[in-house]
């Protein structure tokens, strides 16, 4: 992990006008009844690097009652004794309000290992949402029977793999548009313990003079999966034919589906640690080409590779085109690739405001309109890898939140220390989704806690109105992942897209989430629906949560920038 010591640029101050917001998030979990423990192997040393990069985090309405409910997976031990015996992902149901209750063992999710990444998505399109979770060793694709438990399918389906894998990020996403949603998982490295140099043994074992677990430099690397969706509940590998599975020079960790270039057909960004990061266009064969160095998103302004964990996909300024936010190791910044529009991108993390803080190592990452104006803000979660750096004054394993607000013109001001407690409080963090858990139309924030219960954020700070809109597909694949949803709103245009993984191997709610500030009401809700289609649904009141079923509405034409 990690990357080179970068020299800080001037960060130019942001000159705004607008009063400060008032945010107030405050850790709820152990109210609601989230106090399950992160098992991640040992707690104040890390032998080997499969104990520090923790675990993700899905919310999904799993039993269809209309409350999203949560995921956490879950590591283990290196012997698989003592805490890492019983330790095991858990699945916790919504009751409403708040509160949540265990059901993993009802649920059949009770399974012990490396829990690293996890992703939902309704394969079958049978109307409930199936779950997979990522492992080192066998990663696992469960089945919703929709009667509140899973079944694991992984080998019946085909995606189980012979090899043990060291599996991180996954996506479900329709990458041929035929409605029926495929599967892209990325992984990490090989490992093998018995061939893992000792810590502190060479250069890529000792952090700022402090003997540390090796790797990942120095590691072999490991390829890439996809699975295309052959319907019938069977999975075909095409790895190799579609060109995911060509590029193995990546510490693959998060991988975000989007259509950067809206061809109509969607693309997928990997985050990378300690090397360039990938981007594979679709060329709408069944085949992908990595463009990530010609698209500017492979590496800093600098032509350095950087530590990346999470990524944020949303249009930050909603000039029409779909931007990137990057988390990456201490020592550096993160990166805000903004979208040219012309299949290029352009680091402006620095013009942004985002880039006074190197002290932190970054995870989970989050575009979220917090207090509803509107703007996307913007939330970070940190936390170092190597519980040794504690002999060091200076530098802390557990590390405090980051959260921005977006002014407005491309612009964030950090306003970390003033957004409450649970922004303060430090942890040492990993995976982290977002969701309207209690449906009073603010995003709470799931956080996966290494060696700790996660927490719950919620903004007690004043918000204003919002909409929530689920995508419901009919021709495209019934969860309408790819969908994009224009809400126009007075003079404005707010976007969001139907994503099925971000921030750090998590994932968030699936339905969009929209600031309308003061409008009591909105104009009209378009979608661009996955396949082509367009359509327009009329406007109605705010603070409300809206259904919109694909070829209930009118058709619409596309506009420059979506």
């Amino acid at each position: 992990m990690g990357s080179p010591t970068r020299v800080p640029r001037r960060v130019p101050a942001i000159e705004t006008r607008l009063p400060p917001i008032a945010v107030d998030y405050r850790d709820v979990a152990v109210e609601a009844g989230l106090t399950a423990v992160n098992v991640s192997g040992g707690e104040d040393k890390k032998k080997y690097i499969l104990e520090t990069t923790g675990s993700g985090v899905a919310i999904f309405d799993f039993d269809g009652d209309g409350w999203m409910d949560i995921f956490l997976a879950n590591g283990t031990t290196l012997d698989g004794g003592g805490k890492g015996e019983k330790a095991t992902g858990h699945l916790y149901r919504n009751l409403g309000h708040l509160r949540f209750q265990d059901v993993t063992a009802s649920a059949g999710l009770a399974r012990s290992g490396w829990g690293q990444g996890v992703c939902a998505g309704d394969y079958d399109n049978d109307g409930h949402p199936d779950l997979f979770v990522t492992y080192y060793g066998h990663s696992v694709l469960y089945h919703n029977e929709g009667n509140g438990v899973f079944q694991d399918v992984t080998a019946a389906s085909g995606v189980r793999s012979e090899a043990v894998r060291w599996d991180t990020g996954c996506s479900w996403f329709d990458y041929d548009n035929d409605g029926r949603l495929d599967l892209v998982v990325t992984a990490y490295l090989e490992f093998d313990r018995a061939k893992v140099p000792e810590p502190g043994s060479g250069s890529y074992c000792i952090w700022k003079g402090i003997p540390v677990m090796c790797g990942p430099r120095g590691l072999p690397f490991t390829r890439n999966l996809l699975f295309h969706n052959e319907g019938g509940g069977r999975f075909s590998d095409v790895s190799a034919a579609s060109g995911i599975g060509k590029p193995a020079t990546c510490y693959g960790f998060t991988v975000v589906t989007s259509d950067f270039d809206g061809d109509g057909f969607s693309d997928l960004y990997v985050a990378c640690d300690s090397t360039p990061s990938l981007l594979y266009h679709n060329r709408g064969n069944g085949t992908f080409e990595e463009i990530g160095l010609l698209a500017g998103v492979a590496l800093n302004e600098n032509g350095q590779e950087q530590g990346g964990m999470g990524v944020a996909v949303a249009d930050y300024d909603e000039d029409g085109f779909f931007d990137i936010v990057k988390t990456n190791f201490s020592d550096d910044v993160p990166n805000l690739y903004h979208n040219n529009g012309n299949g290029t991108f352009e680091d402006r993390v620095f013009e942004s405001g985002l880039g006074g803080t190197m002290e932190y190592v970054g995870w989970g990452v989050h575009l979220l309109d917090a207090d509803h104006d509107g703007r996307k803000d913007l939330l970070m979660i940190n936390g170092h890898v190597y519980p040794e750096v504690e002999q060091n004054p200076e530098i802390h394993y557990r590390q405090p939140r980051l959260f921005y607000w977006n002014v407005g013109g491309g612009k964030f001001k950090d306003i970390s220390k003033t957004a409450g407690p649970g922004i303060n409080e430090p942890w040492s963090s990993r995976g982290s989704a977002a969701g309207d858990l209690d449906n009073d139309g603010s995003l709470e924030v799931v956080v996966n806690n290494m060696g700790a219960r996660p927490s719950l954020l919620k903004n007690f700070g004043p918000r204003k109105n919002w909409l929530l809109v689920r995508a419901v597909g009919v021709k495209c694949n019934r969860d309408a992942v790819g969908a994009r949803a224009y809400v126009y709103v007075g003079n404005r245009r707010l976007s969001g897209e139907v994503q099925t993984s971000s921030s750090f191997v998590s994932q968030n709610d699936p339905r969009l989430h929209f600031g309308l500030a003061d409008d009591a009401r909105y104009d009209r809700i378009e979608v661009a629906w996955p396949g082509g289609e367009r359509e327009s649904f009329p406007g109605g009141a705010a603070n409300q949560v809206v259904t919109l079923k694909q070829g209930a509405g009118t058709p619409a034409r596309a506009r420059a920038g979506g």
